[in-house]
């Protein structure tokens, strides 16, 4: 009887024990669950706010976006070139590696191929960078994809070794000062315009160059628009509105920016915060 009563007692203290520690886990589990999903919506705010530079790309008039790793453009076939080339230069990206120079290719990825760098050979224009090889010196996979022929655009040599030689200086001095750029860039190729090569590519009689910097939760924009001419004037007698620049080339620039943002940063043409220390 006592023996009963004793393996009664037993199972009676062995279930409650398995009962509580059952409890126990599933408590746990819980506060881990809820633990891992805090997780998730913190990385969630810091993805966010830490935006990829691609958030910050233009529409494409063309649809046909190419992508390379460390830059991005819209190639337009008509005029044999990109609208625009954008990409992100960061503080550590700018150095002087003096990789050697290749050949200018065709770019593979553009379907409708992009023109022969033939069609420049005697033409009295630069096969001028967009995206410069000279910002892609952080690495040579990097810099060699810049010599693509849809990164370039006919550039009179006065003007490519000259004032704006000095304005891709300048974006590479303020992306090492207030850390980072977003940059687009491209020729005005909308209009009636001077063709060359067999291919006709568009000679633009204007290039844009703009800059985002977005560090630290703050915007601020620069843009420039100068005549494909020799010129000695300072380059922020060019400084102009994005939406100017938009007007000649009907692109939107920064279409996903919150509308009031957006046009806060487009009608803006004072650079003094890019001298602020």
């Amino acid at each position: 009887m006592k023996n009963r009563f004793f393996i009664v007692l037993l199972t009676f203290v062995f279930g409650f024990i398995v009962n509580e520690l059952s409890k126990n886990l599933k408590r746990e589990i819980e506060q881990n669950s809820n633990i891992a999903e805090a997780d998730l919506e913190t990385k969630a705010d810091i993805q966010t706010t830490n935006k990829d530079w691609r958030f910050f790309l233009p529409k494409s008039s063309t649809s046909q976006i190419i992508e390379h790793p460390y830059y991005t453009l819209s190639y337009n076939e008509k005029a044999e070139q990109a609208e625009w080339v954008a990409y992100e230069l960061k503080k550590e990206y700018v150095r002087n590696s003096d990789f050697k120079r290749p050949l200018f290719i065709e770019d593979p990825k553009v379907q409708t191929q992009s023109a022969d760098w033939r069609n420049y050979k005697n033409s009295g224009y630069d096969k001028g960078h967009l995206c410069p090889a000279a910002d892609m010196e952080f690495d040579i996979n990097a810099y060699n994809d810049t010599f693509y022929t849809s990164n370039i655009s006919p550039q009179l040599h006065e003007f490519n070794s000259g004032i704006w030689n000095r304005l891709e200086q300048k974006f590479r001095y303020w992306a090492v000062k207030h850390n980072g750029l977003l940059i687009v860039t491209g020729g005005v190729i909308k209009g009636s315009l001077k063709t060359i090569g067999k291919e006709q590519v568009v000679v633009p009689n204007y290039f844009y160059k703009i800059a985002l910097n977005y560090s630290k939760g703050n915007y601020k924009i620069v843009a420039f628009l100068i005549p494909n001419e020799k010129s000695s004037k300072s380059i922020f007698e060019y400084v102009v509105a994005v939406d100017a620049i938009e007007k000649l080339t009907g692109i939107d620039f920064f279409p996903r920016l919150d509308d009031k943002i957006e046009n806060d940063l487009e009608k803006n043409v004072n650079i003094n915060s890019w001298f602020a220390q």
